[in-house]
């Protein structure tokens, strides 16, 4: 895995497509893959990005992903990291790690005092990487509404 490189989805190819549908399903049973067209609404908005680690020895396959959104509030920029993703067979060879540092350099350069990010407590090997990195567990309560 020495030719892993992290960089940022702009254009929606079949490849990138593909990747998700391999991808997503690795993250969530609950979710389906996202779409092209939601896809194009990641790559363009203003608000996030899309990160995309890449093995640059294999054609630059798809090995994981991970989405930085940010917001300005009155307090001042903060980013969060969701749905982070290393494909199985790539997992433990420190892509995770690249795609989280990759973000946490660019939501520095967009000016965020704060990164924030949970995972579950089963995901223990995320767990550790987010721990070895340098996130913090907070003491906090999160809530979610659900819209049906």
């Amino acid at each position: 895995m020495a030719n892993v490189q992290i960089i940022e989805a702009t254009d929606v190819t079949p490849e990138l497509v593909a990747a998700f549908e391999r991808l997503i399903p690795q993250l969530s049973s609950s979710n389906p893959a996202p779409t092209e067209t939601e896809l194009a609404a990641i790559c363009e908005s203003e608000a996030s990005l899309l990160l995309l680690a890449v093995d640059r020895d294999a054609g630059d396959h798809i090995l994981g992903s991970l989405t930085l959104a940010w917001f300005r509030i009155p307090t001042g920029v903060r980013a969060w990291i969701e749905d982070v993703v290393v494909d199985e067979a790539a997992r433990g060879q420190g892509v995770g790690d690249l795609l989280n540092r990759a973000a946490l350099d660019r939501a520095l350069e967009l000016g965020a005092k704060t990164v924030d990010l949970t995972s579950r407590p089963s995901r223990e090997a995320a767990n550790r990487l987010y721990q070895r990195i340098g996130f913090i567990a907070r003491d906090t309560n999160v809530y979610r509404y659900q819209f049906d």
